[in-house]
């Protein structure tokens, strides 16, 4: 727990000194491009040796193992092609069944795909990374690998939306679901937010969702066929998260109130702001869905450009300053109660942290003691 706190409160601090909105010099590299290299860098490095160097850390950890060792036997596997070839690739290279080797190439490209997308698109890298770090983002990587390195390429895409275009996206997202098919949602879901909503579009939308509550059986069925392995699983019983409604409420309350200048205005936000209410509507109206936050991510992901683009957009600046001031305090919260009662639950099991490193000394090590 305390290793997890540092290397939040370490990356976050080094984060502060990220302008990523510096000028590039013509004659070559400011001061200040120098300052984000160095502190980009070691963000990365911290955070990658943390996840690279675990041992048995996360819920499906020794699932991801035993499905490593059916693909290096060729046997059936239910995970997506393109997780299958990095693993029998990477088996081939090294000549032996090198799980850890697999959960540090996954490591390296989600933490800095991640941290590219977070460095292009925020309007403060140091608030964005914050939320990053502080709405477990990060930390929930340690599990379902393969789903937050689609995550990652999810977050990428947005620019390509957002500048229509289509073919960068599908191909980023076709990338994305050969790792975690659950991607292919992205697909409908970020277009339907980046279209301009009229308000009877808005409420002919608000009835078709209201059939989510009476036609349960007919929506199952339709996401059973698009992916059986949850037939007859523990998966279909369903659930929704209240700390994510309240978030996504919260966040619908700030962007009304700032809709006309932030969001009315910009097409950024505007997107940002059907991906909260998308989120909204899943998280409340789809709770019987296998699995919805593996779907809602997708859209609260945004939260960490969002959230800062609105607080920046408010004129009065001490209703800036106190409003800014509690999302940070409101979030350290949330990282607490994650750390202390979320992060070691069977659900996640990110804690107690291990080590593949000095791993046979533990025994030692304790006799000694």
């Amino acid at each position: 727990m305390i290793l997890y706190i540092f290397v939040a409160v370490a990356t976050v601090l080094l984060g502060l000194v990220v302008d990523n909105h510096a000028r590039t010099l013509q004659n070559g590299v400011s001061r200040q491009q120098m300052l984000n290299g160095l502190s980009l860098i070691s963000v990365f490095l911290l955070l990658f040796a943390l996840s690279a160097c675990r041992l048995n850390v996360g819920n499906d950890y020794a699932k991801y193992v035993e499905f490593m060792h059916l693909i290096y036997c060729d046997a059936f596997v239910p995970t997506e092609p393109g997780f299958n070839q990095v693993v029998r690739i990477l088996y081939g290279i090294s000549g032996f069944e090198n799980y850890l080797l697999v959960f540090a190439f996954f490591a390296f490209f989600t933490i800095l795909i991640f941290l590219m997308a977070i460095y292009r698109q925020a309007d403060s890298f140091p608030f964005s990374f914050f939320l990053f770090m502080a709405l477990g983002y990060y930390f929930q990587s340690f599990n379902t690998v393969r789903y937050y390195l689609a995550l990652a390429l999810a977050l990428l895409a947005i620019p390509c939306v957002l500048r229509r275009e289509w073919g960068k996206f599908l191909l980023l997202t076709l990338l994305g679901a050969t790792m975690h098919k659950s991607m292919l949602v992205v697909i409908p879901l970020y277009i339907l937010a980046s279209l301009p909503w009229r308000k009877w579009q808005l409420a002919v939308a608000a009835a078709l969702c209201s059939t989510f509550f009476f036609m349960q059986d007919f929506y199952l069925k339709v996401l059973i066929a698009l992916y059986p392995t949850y037939e007859d699983t523990e998966y279909l019983e369903g659930g929704t998260s209240l700390v994510s409604i309240v978030r996504c409420a919260g966040v619908l309350i700030l962007s009304l109130a700032c809709c006309r200048r932030t969001v009315k205005e910009n097409r950024r936000n505007r997107f940002y702001f059907y991906c909260n209410l998308g989120a909204l509507v899943m998280y409340v109206c789809c709770s019987f869905l296998p699995v919805i936050s593996r779907i809602g991510y997708y859209l609260t992901i945004t939260h960490i450009f969002f959230i800062p683009a609105l607080l920046a957009g408010i004129e009065n600046k001490r209703l800036q300053g106190l409003l800014r001031a509690g999302v940070i305090l409101a979030a350290t919260l949330y990282f607490g109660v994650f750390i202390l009662m979320k992060a070691g639950a069977d659900g996640l099991r990110i804690l107690p942290y291990e080590t593949f490193m000095f791993h046979d000394m533990v025994p030692i090590l304790s006799d000694v003691s």
